[in-house]
């Protein structure tokens, strides 16, 4: 007789998770069997909230529970397959901890087809059919299973929320709308959603175009990438060939000079060695005539000496004239002097030349720039951290609040001695360098300046041209006395504008715009600079006076 299957060993048998026979079958602390793979999947999901349960008696575990695994319960599962038990097909139908259960079945919950908005109640294929078969129970709102239903009673009356409170922008049932909110403007959930349903439309349309548009630029880009980096090969490929010409030049020019110098040093060597050998002629001759005088001066007959005296032959003009003096060594030094003060000036070009190329090739733009932002959401977008550089610090000024907060001191801070700090002006630095779009705020006091620089501003000196501003490498806001004054290059000038506790900066740097805003509820445009930056740029501050501060703020 064939073997009856039991439904009840099939349930027993079954991981409550996949609805399917245990595999790999292990157990929780609270006692629960499941499948590994599935018990660990439901884990991984639930990490993320910190905490974790048990699918069927819902008890957490903190932390993760340790799997063990049901050696008797796997045993106990291979021998059943072994007599034909397999999990039934009818058992996918059953609620999972990951479905909606029917709100109307007992014992073994199915799976709930559909939930109803009017009877706030969720049934499955079986119980929903009276919603399709009862006239008043077909005009219910029909949805999606939702575990959320209760979110659509009111907590004070207990009632459907059917109506929509525009004042206040919440879902109300209608004796909100008779009591709190009497006088405002209340209309139906269905006519809000409508107005609701054709806005998201227009925005779906605007969505849609724009998907549309950009999927248009995208199929532009490769070409436009392809373009861009051909056009950037050849600059580099022309440069090279420029730059090897360039060196062939000097090269040239190099050998024409040594040409010149190994001929000329030939020349005068040999003019050397001519002139070696007439003065060496003449010693001989010399000494001979010397020699003859010496003879005649030793006779000591006189009459043969007076016979003698007057058939001495005069004595010629020297080829090495008293006046003759050789030179010092120094020949061919004006020669390299010369050299030098090429290259020093072919220093000077490149120098000029060089920064010029890359300040071109920082402009090349081939995308079409974002417009400057308008709005201090906009504003926000490119919001920058900044800490301050205690290595540039001057002595009286206290950094904290993590090194965002300046404060002028009476008392000297012990800090290292470091080429970076401001040693006369009470100025400090930022950490950070700042290309690109930049923005940031800064809550000022009483006597204080915000400034951007390059960070090779000079420190030493006590003028004041080494202070913010008041050179052509940094730029300044000065909020002093509820007035604020621009200052670059030593020339103030005053600005009007809504004077405020916080200063905005924004910094397109390879735009060449710097602008200060005083900020409040609204944002006010101070000063706005248009310039060209050649290097990258750091925030500033300096104080005037002890107890003045400015804290960097956190926007983020």
């Amino acid at each position: 007789m064939e073997q009856q299957e039991n439904p009840l060993d099939r349930e027993r048998f079954s991981c409550s998770i996949c609805v399917d026979l245990l595999k790999d079958p292990v157990t929780t602390g609270c006692g629960h069997s499941y499948c590994k793979s599935c018990i660990n999947t439901h884990l991984d999901k639930e990490e993320e909230r910190g905490s974790y349960s048990c699918p069927e008696c819902r008890q957490t575990f903190t932390p993760r529970p340790v799997l063990e695994k049901n050696t008797m319960l796997a045993d106990l599962v291979e021998e059943l397959k072994k007599t034909g038990l397999q999990a039934a097909p009818a058992d996918h139908c059953c609620a999972g901890p990951q479905n909606v259960a029917c709100d109307v079945c007992t014992g073994r919950k199915q799976k709930a087809l559909n939930s109803c908005l009017v009877c706030l109640a969720s049934y499955c294929e079986k119980h929903l059919q009276p919603h399709f078969q009862s006239a008043p129970l077909k005009k219910h709102k029909l949805v999606e299973p939702s575990e959320k239903l209760h979110e659509n009673i009111c907590s004070r009356h207990d009632e459907v929320m059917k109506m929509f409170c525009r004042t206040d922008q919440q879902c109300i049932c209608y004796l909100c709308s008779l009591e709190e909110h009497k006088d405002h403007d209340t209309v139906s959930a269905a006519a809000e959603r409508t107005e609701r349903q054709r806005e998201l439309g227009l925005r779906r349309q605007t969505i849609q175009q724009r998907v549309q548009d950009t999927e248009k630029d995208v199929k532009l880009l490769p070409q436009e990438e392809e373009a861009v980096n051909g056009s950037a090969d050849k600059a580099v490929e022309d440069s090279e060939e420029i730059f090897t010409e360039m060196i062939r030049l000097l090269e040239k020019r190099s050998s024409d000079v040594e040409q010149q110098i190994r001929s000329q040093q030939e020349t005068e060597a040999g003019r050397v060695r001519e002139l070696q050998e007439r003065l060496e002629q003449e010693i001989t001759e010399l000494k001979r005539k010397d020699h003859e005088l010496k003879q005649l001066s030793d006779t000591e007959d006189h009459n043969k000496f007076l016979h003698n005296y007057p058939s001495l032959s005069p004595l010629s003009d020297s080829t090495h004239p008293s006046s003759f003096r050789i030179r010092p060594l120094k020949n061919f030094e004006d020669v390299t002097a010369a050299v030098s003060q090429v290259r020093g000036r072919l220093q000077d070009i490149l120098s000029e030349t060089g920064t010029e190329i890359l300040q071109i090739v920082s402009r090349v733009d081939v995308l079409l720039r974002q417009p400057e932002p308008e709005t201090r959401a906009d504003f926000l977008r490119y919001s920058q951290e900044i800490t301050l550089d205690p290595n540039t610090a001057h002595r009286r000024l206290l950094l904290s609040e993590g090194n965002r907060k300046v404060t002028g001191t009476i008392e000297e801070q012990s800090y290292s001695n470091h080429p970076d700090r401001f040693p006369y002006w009470y100025q400090v630095l930022s950490r950070e360098s700042l290309t690109g779009r930049c923005y940031w705020e800064v809550e000022v006091g009483v006597a204080v300046g915000v400034a951007v620089t390059y960070k090779n501003i000079s420190r030493a000196g006590n003028s004041l041209q080494y202070q913010f501003g008041s050179n052509d490498k940094s730029w300044s806001l000065c909020c002093v006395v509820n007035r604020y004054n621009f200052n670059y290059n030593n020339i103030w000038t005053p600005l009007s504008g809504p004077v405020s506790s916080r200063v905005g900066v924004y910094l397109d740097h390879s735009a060449g715009v710097l602008s200060f805003f005083s900020v409040s509820d609204t944002m006010t445009l101070l000063h706005r600079v248009q310039t060209t930056f050649t290097q990258p740029l750091y925030a500033g501050v300096y104080v005037y006076c002890s107890g003045s501060t400015a804290e960097f703020c956190k926007l983020k």
